[in-house]
Formats: structure tokens, sequence, C-alpha cells
């Protein structure tokens, strides 16, 4: 099988869950014997179809644009016996990137016109490629592919085969330590969809569920998390990928985020076989107590005071929030007296390796 993967996402690296995803299906797809030829389009020249029908009347079946579409990608695609179309939700439907590369396809088809009940079509000059659409979208809830699932299945039609279709919800969040296990699972089950897709040119349902799995089991935690990420970007004026690359977190709002940031920022591989309960007392605008009783590789994240805590952390919410977000140094905060602890001090030097959205004071 020869395949033909697409990947319209401006983005790159980590910073792209389209290429993420995409990556782990063509792994899967190569391990099954395919041959797959991948295309990421924002390194490509692609000029926009402008209408002329020069490839229905002059000459037909040929672009009057002389670029990367017209040399290397319509006879890629042309030759494919699988294509697959991966993008970001853009707008609740495929971006620019991959919407300009779909118009410029329309030397596949004549001008002539089929009558049909419930729709009107054109006759295809030669074969088309099997159809595969991966996209990713922040939204919790696979709902917000609704619009993208329609248009593909209406510019397909009856003459052209979508073997599969594969969404993704809340991706942003498929690269987070605390989603982690299911997220591994979500592209462990991509890769075995790009084998199905090769042997069988369809995806079993026990696969798309893995796929489709919710990453966490509270959607609202997932848009307060959200919330607190953009924000806190919008008050660091940073992009997401600035804001990463320097180390930044979200910073809590309230006690309650607190407790929220410190339970997906545990890290259960770093706490080993640690038993520990951490308390935090905040002075302030934000005042209050809640503490953290680390066992068994687990975290809970409970209100008020502990009855033995192990460490004692007081300080004013604020400057804890600069330091746990990465905004303030932790060890000069410290030698400066802006917050106190008391207890097992090695358990404050450890907080950088405990939690994913701390800074290690020390």
């Amino acid at each position: 099988m020869k395949v033909l993967a697409l990947n319209s996402s401006s983005r790159k690296g980590r910073q792209s869950k389209t290429e993420l995803m995409l990556g782990r299906l063509t792994d899967g797809m190569q391990q099954a014997g395919a041959i797959v030829d991948t295309v990421h389009l924002r390194d490509k020249q692609i000029k926009p179809c402008i209408g002329c029908f020069t490839c229905w009347s002059k000459t037909p079946g040929q672009c009057l644009h002389d670029d990367d579409m017209h040399r290397e990608l319509f006879p890629l695609w042309r030759a494919a016996d699988l294509v697959v179309y991966a993008t970001p939700l853009y707008h609740h439907t495929v971006n620019g990137l991959m919407k300009t590369f779909l118009e410029r396809t329309l030397p596949s088809i004549e001008p002539f016109l089929i009558p049909g009940t419930a729709r009107w079509s054109h006759p295809l000059r030669h074969p088309h490629p099997d159809v595969v659409m991966l996209s990713v979208a922040g939204f919790p809830s696979d709902t917000a592919f609704d619009a993208l699932s329609h248009y593909m299945h209406y510019l397909c039609g009856d003459k052209i085969r979508l073997v599969a279709e594969i969404y993704r919800n809340g991706s942003e969040f498929l690269t987070k330590p605390f989603c982690r296990d299911r997220a591994n699972d979500v592209l462990d089950a991509v890769c075995q969809a790009g084998k199905e897709l090769v042997q069988d040119r369809a995806i079993s349902w026990t696969t798309q569920k893995r796929i489709r799995q919710p990453l966490m089991d509270n959607p609202d935690e997932m848009a307060r998390l959200a919330y607190l990420a953009w924000e806190s970007m919008m008050h660091a004026r940073m992009t997401p990928e600035v804001f990463e690359k320097k180390g930044r977190t979200p910073e809590p709002r309230s006690l309650e985020d607190f407790m929220l940031l410190m339970r997906m920022g545990f890290d259960p591989d770093a706490a080993d076989n640690l038993e520990a309960i951490l308390q935090f007392e905040f002075t302030g605008a934000t005042e209050g107590a809640c503490h953290l009783i680390i066992r068994e590789g687990a975290i809970v994240a409970l209100p008020g005071a502990a009855g033995h805590p192990d460490l004692i952390v007081r300080s004013p919410f604020d400057t804890w929030v600069a330091i746990q977000s990465g905004a303030a140094d932790g060890a000069q905060c410290f030698m400066d007296g802006a917050y106190t602890a008391k207890g097992d001090i090695t358990l404050l030097t450890r907080l950088g390796e405990l939690f994913g959205g701390s800074r290690n004071p020390q």
C-alpha cells in the first residue's frame, strides 16, 4: 500500500499535536508494511486555486500553477492508495493550508455534471485514493468535530471511500504529565489504527474507543486548567511555545486552584515509595490552609490543616504562586525570608521533582 500522509499544522514538534498523532499513525502503517510519504504542507509552496478552470478546459487535468503542488504533491496524491488528511481544527473544519491543498485537487475531476437524488457531482478522471481524516482540537468534547465530519462525508460522497475518521479532543493534554498513562494508551491505539488501516482498510471499534477515551475524568477541571494556562500566558505576555520553553506553569488564583494544580503536577515516579503530608498555610489576599497526602504513588489534596504534617510551608499566597509558576526564584525567596518552612526540610528540596507544576524553592 502506498500512503500519502499530509500534515497541515503550522506548528512543529512538541507544539503540534496533529504531528504527534500523525506520526504514531504512520508508524503503525509502516510496521504493517505500507510505503508512507509524509508531507508537511507548511514547507511547501502551494498557490491557491484562482478559479480559472484551465484544468477543465485548456489543459484538461493540468493546473496552470507551476509550484510544489503541480510538480510533486499532485502526482504523489494521484499515485497513493490511501491519503491521510491531518489537520488541526480551525473554525470547526480543516485549516487554511489543508483547504488550499484540497481545492488544488480540482484537476482530478471533469467538468461535466452528474445528477443525483441527494447531490450533484462531477465524474472522476482517475481512481481517487481512499481517505482518512485525522484532526485534533482543544475542546473537551467530540461534538467539536461534527462540522468537520459532515464536511468530509459530503466531500467524499458516494464516489470516494472515507475509510476512517480519527478525532482527538482535549489534545493539548496529550503531553501533560498528569495524563501520561491515558495519553500513552491513546497514542498506542493510534499506532494500532495505522496497522489496521493497512491490513483491513478500517479501524476497529475497540481501537477507536481507546483513541477517544477521556484524558481526564472531570471536564470541568480540564476547562479550569485551560483557563488558568491562558490567563497566565496573557499575564506573562508569552505565546504557548515561549511559556513552555521558559519552564513556566499556570498560576493559581485561589486555594482550590492551587490544590488542583498540585494534583495535576504530581509525578508518581518521582515519589517512589514516599509517604508524607505537606501542609501549606497562606496569607495575604488569599488566606487559608490545605494539605497534600502522598502515599503509594498517589496524591490527595484536602482543604484545611492536617493532624501531623511532615512539612509546613507558611507563605504569602502571591509569593508562593510566583515561585510555583517559575516567575520567582524559590531559593532566593527563602533566603530573603519571604516564606518559612518547618519540619522535614528534605521534602522542601524535593518539591521540584515531585510536582511538575512546582519549582524547587531551595
